[in-house]
C-alpha cells in the first residue's frame, strides 16, 4: 500500500499546533485534594527491606514464616484472600510470606496472535498482584515484595516481607 506524501503546508500546521500545545492541569475538588494531602499511604517510597535482607531474600537464604496458594482463585476471591492471609500473618508476627500466583499458561511461539488469549495467557494472578500490595488497604501490612527464589516457585511466587504490627 502506497502512502500519500505529507505536503510542506500540512506539516507547518503540525508544528504550529504542537507549538502552542500545554499540558491539562490537574483539577480535583478542594475536598479530595487537602485530604490527599494529609493522608499518605504509609508505604510511600519506603521499601521496609534492609540491603542483607534483600539479598538473602534474593538468594532464597530465608524460609518464608507462611505460604498461601492463589491457583484456581477468581481475581475477586483472590484479592479477598490474600488481604486476609497478610492481616493474619501479620497478626501472628510472621516476617516473611510466599504468595504463589503461578506463572499462567505458555503461548507457542508459533501461534496466531490473539487478543484476548494474549492478555489471559500471561497470568491474570501474576500481574494484578503486586499491583494489589501497592494498594492503600495493604500500605499498612506490607513493608516490601521481591520475586521468589527458584527453589520457592521462581516467577510464579513473591516474597511478601511484613510490616510489624502496631
Amino acid at each position: 500500500m502506497n502512502r500519500r506524501k505529507t505536503t510542506d503546508e500540512e506539516r507547518i500546521l503540525f508544528r504550529e499546533t504542537i507549538a502552542e500545545a500545554r499540558p491539562l492541569a490537574l483539577i480535583l475538588p478542594a475536598g479530595l485534594m487537602a485530604h490527599l494531602k494529609r493522608k499518605a499511604p504509609a508505604s510511600a517510597g519506603v521499601s521496609g527491606l534492609d540491603g542483607r535482607t534483600d539479598e538473602k531474600l534474593r538468594r532464597g537464604l530465608i524460609e518464608p514464616d507462611a505460604r498461601l496458594d492463589l491457583h484456581g482463585f477468581t481475581e475477586r476471591d483472590a484479592h479477598h484472600a490474600l488481604l486476609l492471609f497478610l492481616r493474619t500473618a501479620q497478626m501472628r508476627r510472621h516476617k516473611l510470606v510466599l504468595v504463589v500466583t503461578g506463572k499462567g499458561a505458555r503461548v507457542a511461539a508459533d501461534a496466531p496472535f490473539d487478543m484476548e488469549l494474549n492478555y489471559r495467557s500471561r497470568g491474570i494472578l501474576k500481574s494484578v498482584v503486586p499491583r494489589w500490595l501497592r494498594e492503600p488497604s495493604f500500605a499498612g501490612i506490607v513493608a516490601g515484595t521481591r520475586l521468589a527464589h527458584n527453589k520457592h516457585g521462581g516467577e510464579g511466587a513473591l516474597y511478601v516481607y511484613l510490616r510489624k504490627s502496631g
